[in-house]
C-alpha cells in the first residue's frame, strides 16, 4: 500500500496520521450535529473534543505498546511514534470515555445523552479511520487464498510482504460503517438516554470479536482467544448491562 502520502522535501505526510486526522474530524463533526439535535451545548465540542483526541490517542497506543512489550523495549523512541501506524481502538475508547465523563460531570451535562451524540461519530470514524490502516499496513490479517486478498509490497509497509492476507483493515472499516448505520436507524426506537451508545458497545464487540479470528499481527493471547477478544467480551457485557440499566431509567 502507501505508508507515506506525501514526501515532498523535509515534508512527510504519513497516510496513517492523515485518515486517524480525516476520522477525529468527522466523529467531532457528526457527535457536534447529533448533539444539536438534541438540545445539548454543542459549544463543548472543540474544548471536549481536544481532551477525547489527546486521551484517546495516548490509551490507544499505550494499550498497543503494552500488547507489544518485547519490541518497544527493545525500540522505546518508537513508543510515540503513533502516526506511522500502531493504535488499538479499545484502549482509546477506555480512556476517551473517563476523560469525558470527568470532564461532563464538571460542567454538569447530562451524561448519556452525550453518550448517545457521541456513538455515530464514532462508528464513522472508525470506519474511515481504518483505510489509514491499511495504508500503512498495520492491524494485518493471517495469510489466505481469498479473491479479495490484498498483497503488502511497499517495503516501509507494517504487514509482511508479498504474501496475500485477510484484509482485515477493510473488514474493520466496513463494520464501522454498517454500526453507523444500524445505529442512524435505530436514533428512534430507543427511547432512554444512554441506550444507544449502549447499542454501539454491543456492536462493535460481536464485530470486533470475529474480525479478531482474522488477525495475523500479534497481539498477545489467553488461552485460545487474543487479549482483545477478551476486552470485547467484557465490552459486550458492559453494553448489554447498560442498555437494560437505562432502560429502566
Amino acid at each position: 500500500m502507501h505508508p507515506i502520502l506525501i514526501d515532498i522535501g523535509p515534508v512527510t505526510l504519513y497516510s496513517y496520521g492523515f485518515f486517524i486526522a480525516a476520522a477525529i474530524l468527522l466523529g467531532l463533526g457528526l457527535s457536534m450535529k447529533e448533539a444539536r439535535r438534541k438540545n445539548l451545548n454543542h459549544k463543548l465540542i472543540p474544548d471536549l473534543g481536544f481532551y477525547l483526541i489527546l486521551g484517546a490517542l495516548a490509551g490507544s497506543r499505550l494499550l498497543y505498546v503494552l500488547l507489544n512489550p518485547l519490541y518497544f523495549l527493545e525500540n522505546p523512541l518508537q513508543i510515540i511514534q503513533f502516526w506511522k501506524g500502531g493504535l488499538v481502538f479499545v484502549g482509546g475508547a477506555i480512556a476517551a470515555g473517563l476523560i469525558a465523563w470527568l470532564y461532563l460531570n464538571k460542567k454538569k451535562e447530562p451524561f448519556r445523552k452525550w453518550l448517545d451524540a457521541f456513538a455515530p461519530g464514532i462508528a464513522a470514524g472508525q470506519a474511515l479511520g481504518r483505510i489509514g490502516c491499511i495504508m500503512a499496513g498495520c492491524c494485518y490479517g493471517k495469510q489466505c487464498s481469498l479473491p479479495w486478498s490484498v498483497t503488502f509490497k511497499n517495503p516501509n509497509s507494517l504487514a509482511p510482504l508479498n504474501s496475500p492476507l485477510h484484509p482485515t483493515q477493510l473488514y474493520h472499516s466496513l463494520s464501522g460503517l454498517i454500526i453507523f448505520i444500524l445505529l442512524i436507524a435505530a436514533k428512534k426506537k430507543v427511547r432512554q438516554p444512554g441506550q444507544l451508545f449502549a447499542l454501539f458497545l454491543m456492536l462493535y464487540a460481536l464485530f470486533r470479536f470475529v474480525v479478531e479470528f482474522f488477525r495475523g499481527d500479534f497481539r498477545g493471547h489467553l488461552g485460545f482467544l487474543s487479549v482483545t477478544q477478551w476486552i470485547v467480551c467484557l465490552v459486550f457485557v458492559l453494553g448489554v448491562s447498560l442498555f437494560y440499566t437505562f432502560r429502566r431509567n
